[in-house]
């Protein structure tokens, strides 16, 4: 099982029947695939689409059909459509039970950097603010280092922010961190992981929790 399915399986066991769930691009769309059968969970994607299905086919792929990052998807029965102001009404209004983002860093107070890297080319923030300001719960879902070595989840975010004080919980390949008032607490771990190897990966400081389990 690879790092990222190994993420997305398990924030999938966190989504409740009756949720309206916001999945963000990469990484968190994978979850919708590994939803436990029987759950009723409506999806929606920010460019205006409620009953958001799991991705297509490469056959059956309608181009037309998106999500708001432009990824192919399918629609569930009684999908509905809707302007862009209306989608961020339900967003703004916490109307999201869940809203789960990739990230490029996380720090200890749960602040949130996941839409610029100084000196890139980039087109905006998008709806990342809205959601992390009007979401019930906030889930990080990436990978806990960079292709070059270095922690994501860090003291202080260095990137520019997207949210302050925003983050509940972050999910890596190595396993389930939660984020309190305290600090941050390691609460589970990947098979074959250890919390000192958690912790000799990760930049800012953690707690063991005393009930840690397998994740």
């Amino acid at each position: 099982m690879s790092g990222k399915e190994t993420i997305a399986r398990r924030i999938a066991r966190e989504v409740k029947d009756g949720f309206y769930v916001n999945l963000g691009i990469g990484l968190p769309t994978m979850i919708a695939s590994y939803l436990p059968a029987g759950l009723d969970v409506v999806f929606q994607s920010e460019n205006g689409m409620l009953g958001v299905g799991p991705p297509p086919g490469d056959s059956d792929a309608d181009p037309d059909l998106i999500n708001a990052g432009k990824q192919p998807v399918t629609e569930l029965s009684g999908c509905s459509y809707f302007a862009s102001e209306e989608s961020f009404a339900m967003i703004r209004g916490g109307h999201m039970d869940m809203s789960v983002l990739g990230a490029m860093q996380v720090d200890q107070e749960g602040n949130l950097a996941n839409w610029m890297i100084p000196g890139k080319m980039v087109k905006g923030m998008g709806g990342a603010m809205d959601l992390v300001a009007g979401a019930k719960r906030v889930i990080v879902a990436m990978e806990h280092q960079t292709r070059e070595g270095e922690s994501r989840i860090l003291k202080r975010c260095t990137l520019p922010l997207t949210g302050t004080h925003v983050v509940h919980d972050i999910v890596t390949e190595l396993g389930w961190i939660k984020v309190t008032p305290e600090g941050l607490i390691l609460t589970e771990v990947a098979e074959g992981i250890t919390p000192a190897e958690v912790q000799m990966r990760t930049d800012a400081q953690l707690s063991i929790s005393p009930d840690i389990r397998m994740m």
